[in-house]
């Protein structure tokens, strides 16, 4: 996926669109679509799995527990808010019971994360966990294998840096937390690159 992807339309416009989607199964039990916030010009952007049912409700990312320890370690590690970057979703819709997307549902939402990346553009983005580390990486490699490097984003000056999900970081406890404040670490510096 490259960014030379022609695209007319602004982020805001491709938003508009994607409240619409029906293309798989998650538009008829969503509660709105989430499809992403923050700077449309932002050097960093955060992509994780599929937003949750506080996410649902409120049509924001990463708005519960986790999106708040994502927002305090990208503030101690990277002097970041989320105003300064943009985090999205590689699923737009939230999966029943927060399950794992299936891969039909993957394929469906990637047309409208590849037009977000086109857009942004950033230098720098961080996948927060399995799916989208595997999806923009293109491999069926494990998120503890991949973190604790960066690669390059093929087509594209951009670098991936692959970390856990804070849910992940949550549950796991302070090894896994102190290895995703590296992996920031590493972000911060690809940034100022």
């Amino acid at each position: 996926m490259a960014y030379s992807l022609l695209v007319s339309l602004t982020l805001d416009e491709v938003a508009a669109d994607a409240a619409h989607c029906t293309q798989c199964g998650l538009a008829r039990g969503r509660t709105q679509v989430v499809f992403g916030m923050g700077d449309p010009d932002a050097h960093l952007m955060f992509v994780g799995e599929g937003p949750g049912a506080e996410e649902d409700r409120q049509g924001l990312p990463f708005v519960g527990r986790s999106g708040k320890l994502l927002d305090r370690l990208m503030a101690q590690e990277i002097g970041l808010t989320r105003d300064q970057c943009y985090i999205a979703n590689v699923v737009k819709c939230r999966p029943p019971d927060n399950r794992d997307p299936t891969p039909d549902e993957v394929a469906a939402c990637r047309p409208w994360l590849e037009r977000q990346l086109a857009l942004i553009a950033p230098r720098v983005i961080v996948t927060l966990g399995n799916f989208s580390s595997k999806l923009l990486l293109d491999t069926k490699t494990g998120i503890t294998k991949l973190r604790g490097q960066s690669y390059p984003m093929a087509g594209t000056d951009a670098v991936i840096i692959p970390t856990y999900h804070p849910a992940a970081v949550l549950r796991g406890g302070a090894l896994q937390e102190a290895q995703m404040r590296s992996d920031l670490v590493r972000a911060r510096m690809a940034i100022a690159r």
